[in-house]
Order: C-alpha cells, then sequence, then structure tokens
C-alpha cells in the first residue's frame, strides 16, 4: 500500500474517532456530566426489523431483566416466530451460575454450568444436554500481552 493512501486512511479514523469522542462529551454534558448507565430493573428489551419498503414489524430478540437488573432471559426470533429461548440463573455472588438453553418448542436442549476464578471471571463452563449427561468442557484462560 503507498504511504499516502495509509495516511488518508489514518487520517479518516482520526477524524471519526474524534466525532464519536464529541458526540459521547456532549452527550454527558446532556446528562449531567457522566454517561448514566441505562437501569435495567424490570426491564424489557424488544428488538424490531422491518424489511426496506416495508412497514411490518417482525420481533427479532427479547431479552428481560429481573427487579434487581440481572438477564434472566433472552429469545430469539425469526419471522416463523420463536427459534430459541436462554434462560440464566444466578448463583450467590450475583454471576450467572446456570444457562438453560430451550429450542422453539420450549424444550430444553441443553444445560451449561459456570465457575469463576478469584477475579470474578469465567474459569469453567460444562455443557450437559437434557438428560444431565456432560457433553463438552471448556476452561477460560487470560493471558496478558506485552505490547
Amino acid at each position: 500500500m503507498k504511504r499516502h493512501t495509509i495516511y488518508r486512511a489514518l487520517a479518516l479514523v482520526g477524524a471519526l474517532l474524534s466525532t464519536l469522542l464529541l458526540s459521547l462529551g456532549a452527550f454527558a454534558q446532556e446528562s449531567g456530566g457522566t454517561v448514566e448507565k441505562i437501569n435495567k430493573k424490570n426491564l424489557v428489551i424488544k428488538e424490531w426489523n422491518t424489511a426496506a419498503g416495508s412497514s411490518r414489524k417482525v420481533l427479532d430478540h427479547k431479552t428481560i431483566y429481573n427487579s434487581e437488573g440481572k438477564k434472566i432471559e433472552e429469545s430469539e426470533y425469526d419471522s416463523v416466530g420463536l427459534k430459541w429461548t436462554k434462560k440464566y440463573e444466578h448463583g450467590p455472588g450475583g454471576k450467572v451460575s446456570r444457562e438453560l438453553l430451550y429450542n422453539e418448542k420450549n424444550k430444553l436442549q441443553t444445560i451449561k454450568k459456570f465457575e469463576y476464578n478469584e477475579f470474578g471471571r469465567k474459569k469453567v463452563q460444562y455443557t450437559y444436554d437434557a438428560k444431565g449427561k456432560l457433553l463438552t468442557v471448556k476452561n477460560f484462560e487470560y493471558i496478558m500481552e506485552d505490547q
């Protein structure tokens, strides 16, 4: 790639980042100087798709939060209807302890159980079938690369 093309690309990226930072700053000022997190307590978020040239909305995704603001259910849809639902159970520390995946007929497919390390990050994920047979074990490794 030619040097002037690289410089133009870097200038464009810089301009985009500047615009983004200015937008975030304006938002922060409008909300009292800090960027506020959305209150998720008892919140239901529905995502809708509308095809170009159409006014028909189709439900795409739904997420439900409990009274503590923790995600407890998530569902994915297509034009036919429900594709899957995930239900989340939380342990004593507030982290997700189990994730249950149901199919379009609300039949349990898999169960994931999680263990966390001392920093609150996922350590191990166990995946079971609907009858409780262990299918997979996933270990998480966190490595800080020197820069």
